[in-house]
């Protein structure tokens, strides 16, 4: 198949170009730096660096849109959230404007999401009927799927890629946290109660695989493995992987008054489960997060 993939020299990006360009599939990336996606994304991969490039003329018969400046590398100044915003909302727009230009028009979108939609919700159960929350990240979340959303006027089978926490060796936060705690310096956030729902790198790119396959697949997809956990069970669990104690505590309070509207992200939480991945008959490779950072520790 001719996929077009944005955001592909991400760290999910990455893993999913490997895992395409094994299957045989002909990939695009578009990316501001179009000369390194060889390097990073395949040799054979071809780069676009502006939509605009997308002419009438191009047939993909799938696009990946996980296009998205990262949301914690920077205080959520009023431009910040702009830029946030304008990374994912204006460039998927641009992107659908695309495809309502073209001939031949892709079967299927596959667009970014997470699961930050629902907002903090405490302990309660979420699934993919859940409503949004009311707070930045979630209206931010809401707008990005709208803008989605809008290709299925085309006929266009369109899947929402709400995302948990992606635990990756190569980066994200189970590298942010790793060195912390082999120095023994791990810590839980506050009271550590808050869920935080969470997926291995691997079973996020089978997913994707699973639903490009899967005519059935369509709608909201909470990309989380089925077994999230508080924030003090995932302390204990990585401190134990690593075979190092973690009695510290980071007070909720200093995240607060360090990181602003931000901390809303490391202080809140979601329990969500992937109910429409059950249906759709997936099985994770690793569904519990000790399972998961055996994998990540010894690869």
């Amino acid at each position: 198949m001719r996929i077009l993939m944005t955001g592909g020299t991400g760290l999910i990006g990455r893993r999913l170009c490997a895992a395409l360009s094994d299957q045989g599939h002909q990939l695009t990336v578009l990316s501001r730096r179009p000369e390194k996606v060889p390097a990073l994304c395949g040799a054979l991969v071809r780069s676009m660096s502006d939509l605009d490039q997308y002419t009438c003329e191009q047939e993909f018969d799938v696009v990946i849109n996980l296009a998205g400046e990262a949301i914690v590398d920077a205080r959520w100044s009023t431009q910040r959230k702009a830029t946030l915003r304008q990374s994912r909302i204006t460039l998927t727009e641009h992107l659908i404007q695309r495809i309502a230009q073209a001939k031949k028009k892709p079967a299927i979108l596959l667009s970014g999401s997470a699961i930050g939609i629902y907002g903090d919700r405490g302990d309660e159960l979420i699934d993919e009927t859940a409503s949004a929350g009311g707070d930045f990240g979630a209206q931010m979340c809401v707008d990005w799927e709208a803008a989605a959303l809008s290709a299925a006027r085309f006929d266009i089978r369109v899947c929402l890629l709400r995302t948990g926490l992606v635990l990756d060796r190569a980066g994200g936060i189970f590298k942010k946290m790793r060195l912390p705690f082999l120095l023994g310096l791990g810590s839980r956030i506050g009271d550590g109660r808050q869920w935080m729902s969470w997926i291995h790198v691997d079973d996020y790119v089978s997913i994707v695989l699973h639903l490009i396959s899967n005519p059935q697949a369509s709608g909201s997809i909470n990309m989380v493995a089925p077994q999230a956990v508080t924030n003090r069970e995932l302390t204990h669990i990585f401190a134990s992987s690593l075979h190092r104690p973690a009695f510290l505590v980071t007070p909720a309070w200093l995240l607060r008054l360090a990181l602003g509207e931000m901390s809303e992200l490391l202080t809140g939480g979601q329990h969500v489960i992937p109910q429409r991945l059950k249906s759709l008959g997936y099985v994770f490779s690793y569904p519990t997060l000790g399972s998961a950072l055996e994998n990540l520790n010894h690869r």
